[in-house]
């Protein structure tokens, strides 16, 4: 039997794939005898006009589900598109869109460099790529590109621009690498004089009265206060970080969670910036206290434009009631994303960059990670590169520092389960994939029953996946105002048996997502 259009042209990206990484083609392609080991690549001459219409009405079609906000299923058109034709570089950079929505990083900038091998003048092929690197991170690998769209482009005002404020982040980055080794050691705390701060005379807000604690009545008084857009007094913020900063970096890496016997234990995932719809939580389903305690699993902020009133709630609430609040580091905890998805944007707008460099210094010390009655592991990411690993391993980790490109940390951060046995290569560009062997091993050799973690968009705001051992929940409904998803909670009591709620989003003031995020961010459409 000969062989399909769409079986021609996966072979063919096999082949190609074996050239440049030395890989074996898998057992499962199928290619008869006389053709074994003869043979040749796809070219565009084999593909049909009826075929290429074809492929470019299903391109059309994920065009559309990008312009709903559906980026798994625009992924899905965009790839269907490509097995039929897979020599339009426009159908690789709008899927690298789609994949960068999804914050699947590795691969948006695998067909970033896919569409401009195919066609090295298709300029969004070099947009594409640049934003992936940026968001990895990799800002000079983020200039060369801008500076190639700039040198052919030179009356493109958006890519001057582009490049100029590209070029203006590596050498900020630099200065401050330059400023860090000749003060590692010192604190923004140093430079603060909070004492010297006045109280304005009409300011009308909630305050820190006796020994500056954080009280039931200045809680009370804060959500409504921040939800009708007002802004706590500088002072009090900056006394909040302090107190927090000092509270963290007597922790250790590792916390453990005891649930009381009469009490539910609730557990929330990412939130970033979505203060209204962390509001209805509440709502729903009680404000924190010592009989309704809260984990809150990363990512408090980023992308929603009230990472502010987000982040101060959250911590007014840890130093009202340490031993029943419990916060966890995610991957937007950290100076990179900080810098590009809007929270120190978002600081240095509502406060300033003292306090954005603050904020950076008490997200180094947060926990990475909780047991629950010594049965479940909540952390962001998900599970380890490599076996073996042990809780106590995680507690003798140094988290007092930006996440690392790799290692223990990094994986706690930024992993993410994979339905596969085994592992693979993250489809984030960090972190890797597991499967669910790799979480049943782990977990019987901690003697614990199931993990929860976050940091993936669910469409019922959680997932359970692994056969019950590795569930999702992640709490930011209409993610970005345009993912349509629920967010969830997940309820716990003795029993550790999971009770997931699932809730849709509230309406917010008229401010939009990434509203303090810089400008390098924004992608170009779509072809």
């Amino acid at each position: 039997m000969g062989l399909s259009l769409s079986e021609k042209s996966r072979i063919k990206n096999l082949t190609r794939q074996e050239k440049r990484g030395n890989q074996k083609m898998p057992a499962n392609a199928e290619v008869n005898d006389d053709q074994q080991g003869t043979q040749e690549p796809l070219s565009i001459d084999d593909i049909t006009e009826e075929v290429k219409e074809e492929a470019e009405r299903i391109k059309n079609e994920a065009n559309q589900l990008f312009k709903d906000g559906k980026y798994d299923k625009a992924v899905e058109k965009y790839s269907i598109a490509i097995e039929k034709n897979p020599f339009v570089a426009a159908y690789y950079g709008n899927r690298s869109i789609c994949h960068f929505r999804l914050e699947c990083f590795g691969l948006a900038l695998s067909d970033g460099n896919k569409s401009i091998e195919l066609d090295k003048k298709y300029v969004k092929g070099y947009y594409r790529r640049a934003s992936a690197n940026m968001a990895l991170g990799k800002f000079k690998q983020s200039l060369k590109d801008y500076e190639a769209v700039a040198k052919v482009r030179p009356n493109d005002k958006d890519a001057q621009k582009k490049y100029t404020q590209c070029k203006k982040v590596v050498q900020e980055q630099a200065f401050a690498r330059a400023i860090a080794v000749e003060s590692k050691t010192k604190s923004i705390c140093e430079t603060l004089n909070i004492d010297a701060m006045v109280i304005e005379s009409d300011y009308t807000g909630p305050s820190l009265k006796d020994e500056k604690l954080v009280t039931e009545d200045f809680m009370k008084e804060l959500l409504p206060f921040l939800k009708s857009q007002k802004r706590l007094h500088k002072k009090y913020a900056y006394e909040i970080l302090l107190q927090i900063k000092e509270y963290f970096s007597k922790g250790p890496s590792l916390c453990e969670i005891e649930i009381p016997e009469t009490n539910k234990f609730t557990v929330c995932g990412d939130i970033h910036g979505q203060y209204y719809d962390l509001l209805n939580i509440f709502d729903m389903n009680g404000i924190p206290s010592k009989e309704n305690p809260y984990l809150f699993n990363g990512d408090f902020v980023d992308r929603g434009s009230f990472s502010v009133e987000v982040i101060l709630t959250l911590f007014g609430f840890k130093l009202l009631y340490p031993d029943f609040f419990f916060m966890a580091r995610g991957n937007h905890e950290s100076s990179t994303m900080n810098q590009m998805y809007g929270f120190e944007g978002e600081v240095k707008s509502k406060y300033s960059s003292s306090m954005a460099e603050l904020f950076t210094e008490v997200y180094n010390l947060l926990p990475l990670a909780h047991v629950i009655n010594g049965k479940i592991l909540a952390m962001h990411g998900g599970l380890f590169s490599e076996d073996g690993v042990k809780l106590n391993d995680i507690k003798a980790i140094d988290r007092n520092r930006q996440p690392p490109e790799s290692g223990l940390m990094c994986d706690l951060l930024w992993s993410d389960p994979q339905p596969q046995n085994g592992r693979s290569p993250s489809k984030r560009g960090v972190g890797t994939m597991f499967g669910p062997d790799v979480t049943f091993k782990f977990c019987k050799e901690n003697g614990l029953d199931y993990i929860i973690r976050s940091h993936e968009v669910k469409e019922e705001g959680y997932e359970v996946a692994h056969e019950g051992k590795c569930i999702t929940v992640f709490s930011a409904p209409n993610y970005c105002d345009q993912m349509g998803n629920k967010g969830a909670y997940i309820t716990l009591d003795k029993t550790l048996k999971p009770k997931f709620t699932s809730f849709a989003a509230v309406p917010h003031p008229d401010v939009k997502p990434m509203a303090y995020a810089n400008s390098l961010m924004s992608m170009l459409g779509f072809s």
